[in-house]
């Protein structure tokens, strides 16, 4: 009887028993906003932007219901960095895992919160986030082994901002004038989301900072005037405390540090964050290019002078993120089972069209979405053949993963793993060239990310457990390089995924949207070996997340990327987009539509 009631007793104040179901209701609207005095429409949440945060701790259940309200625009969300374990239905990526919700239908999100950190979310829909649609996900940790070192919590969030929304961004940048794969260049940096941020600066109290970058193409630099930063986490991962005192965080990344105001502390001290859009800026022979800065205060006085100057850093030097140790100390997995090396190169189309490619080939958008037809094909789920041209890598469960990135161009680019955080056994410096081909002094104890930066004509290895079935990407974070094909996908565990069983919402909103969710790459359910009907080169017509009428979106045989799609399809693609770039965006209203 004692023995049952202390069994109880344990379960009621076990991390189990204590989790609980955080249920949010959202409506995705447009909304006028003007965050640096330029006024614009952008994405956001209940009529409201900046989006709101989503705080929960390790262990609960997160339910998002989420409305589109957009009108004009499908639109879908990926919770990054949250591993999505048994659920990789849920990680969000339109076209890969679920269909995009179509203007007013929803769609439910639900998956555990298994590790604790700090994380974000953003639409991951045809270059949809840099319009607004992206915010804080802070999950706590009960057993945070940096509890009471710290007194209050900060989040600060940096982003690259454009003047201009990202359809008509990504049309001129998918143009065949565009021979030096330019991306679009920023307008201007916000930080959290608005151009004049002070956070209260204490005396005798210590600050955890969770620091975001969301941008959509720039990395980002930070750094406090005279005060060092004792690092916590990064990407989720605690670290043995080190002392930094520049930071730089690639579009995705993530830092916790600790800061506190000491005694000698009077007055208000800056806090500096420039973007960073040069091809890179350890290469002394190129002229810097840091135009957007932005100063944050840590406010002490309010009435005392906000002057101390912030002009004075001509050469960022910041820490190394690669050489922070993981408070685990959890050694370099030994050995690997598999190993996948992408070489990365821009690249052009048959068409002549500019594209970022992966071992030759960009990541092109197929008919069916790749996780249904994992689940769909049989034992054929574990050829390549069947997914069609998403750079398909399958990775049996259980292996030992070897990532190997060379980077063959002339700047760094941020790659960030769905549904895991990988060791980085070595991140080579710029210029080192292609990797050798051989493992050779790795770091024995590595830090542990999501997103990593690979350095301009260099390389970068990464080993991980394939322990989580699904289908999960892995791109460059810039967003614009996404929608250039910058972009492969790990079938992970395939045998598991046979059969698997999808919402009947998500499922609602693939019919609405008249996409299949049956049979290979191109919808063919009697022999998925047959690649005809299989998109091979990217459209050339680009509309970005504009919703095209179910009617107009009855798929032809046609397999060349030529005429993927029927002649209404067509009329309608050609519409929208001329409407795009007459700048005649409709929002606010949810009946208004293309």
């Amino acid at each position: 009887m004692w023995s049952l009631l202390l069994s109880l007793a344990l379960l009621c104040f076990s991390p189990v028993a204590r989790a609980a179901v955080v249920t949010i209701n959202w409506n995705v609207t447009w909304v006028w906003a003007a965050p640096d005095g330029f006024g614009r429409p952008v994405i956001g949440i209940n009529n409201q932007w900046p989006c709101p945060k989503i705080e929960a701790k390790v262990g609960d259940t997160l339910i998002v219901n989420l409305h589109n309200g957009l009108g004009n625009q499908t639109t879908g969300i990926h919770w990054h960095g949250i591993n999505q374990l048994q659920t990789p239905e849920m990680d969000g990526p339109s076209g890969v895992v679920q269909c995009p919700t179509p203007p007013g239908s929803s769609v439910q999100y639900k998956f555990l919160l298994d590790e604790p950190g700090t994380f974000w979310y953003h639409s991951h829909e045809k270059g949809q986030y840099p319009d607004g649609l992206r915010g804080p996900l802070i999950v706590q940790d009960p057993n945070d082994p940096y509890k009471g070192r710290y007194d209050e919590e900060i989040i600060v969030t940096v982003s690259d901002w454009y003047h201009s929304q990202s359809i008509p961004l990504v049309q001129n940048m998918l143009s065949p004038a565009n021979t030096r794969f330019a991306p679009p260049f920023p307008d201007t940096i916000l930080v959290n989301d608005k151009k004049d941020v002070k956070f209260n600066f204490v005396k005798g109290k210590t600050y955890r900072v969770r620091l975001i970058n969301m941008s959509a193409f720039a990395s980002a630099f930070l750094w406090i005037d005279s005060h060092p930063l004792t690092m916590i986490m990064s990407d989720a991962t605690y670290l043995q405390t080190e002392t930094a005192y520049q930071l730089h965080a690639s579009s995705a990344q993530r830092y916790d540090f600790l800061i506190s105001a000491i005694d000698r502390d009077s007055g208000n001290y800056p806090m500096l964050l420039a973007l960073d859009i040069n091809r890179d800026f350890r290469n002394a022979s190129l002229a810097p290019a840091f135009p957007h800065n932005q100063t944050a205060w840590l406010v002490m006085d309010e009435s005392a002078p906000f002057t101390r100057p912030t002009n004075n850093i001509d050469v960022w030097r910041p820490a190394d993120d690669t050489h922070f140790k993981p408070l685990d100390n959890q050694a370099m997995i030994p050995a690997y089972d598999h190993l996948v090396k992408l070489d990365f190169r821009f690249c052009l189309d048959a068409n002549g069209y500019p594209r970022a490619c992966l071992n030759g080939k960009p990541f092109i958008s197929q008919k069916v979405p790749a996780l249904y037809t994992a689940a769909t094909v049989g034992t054929n789920n574990t050829n390549p053949i069947v997914y069609g041209q998403i750079n398909p890598i399958i990775v049996k469960k259980g292996d030992i993963v070897q990532l190997v990135i060379n980077n063959q161009e002339a700047a760094g680019h941020p790659f960030h793993l769905h549904g895991h955080r990988f060791q980085i056994l070595d991140r080579a410096r710029p210029y080192a060239g292609d990797w050798p081909g051989r493992d050779v002094n790795y770091n024995p104890t590595p830090n542990k990310r999501d997103t990593v930066t690979v350095w301009s004509w260099s390389h970068a290895v990464l080993r991980f457990k394939a322990e989580n079935p699904g289908v999960w990407l892995f791109h460059c974070h810039i967003e614009w390089h996404v929608e250039m094909g910058l972009t492969a996908s790990f079938i992970e565990g395939p045998e598991q995924l046979r059969g698997k069983q999808f919402p009947a919402d998500h499922l609602e909103n693939c019919r609405i949207g008249g996409v299949p969710t049956r049979g290979n790459a191109a919808g063919n359910t009697v022999d998925p070996l047959d690649t005809t009907g299989m998109v091979t080169i990217s459209p050339t017509v680009y509309t970005g997340a504009t919703w095209i009428p179910p009617a107009a979106n009855a798929p032809t045989t046609g397999g060349n990327g030529t005429s993927t799609s029927s002649p209404a399809r067509r009329r309608a693609a050609a519409v929208a987009a001329e409407r795009i770039q007459r700048r005649e965006t409709l929002f606010g209203d949810s009946e208004l539509v293309f």
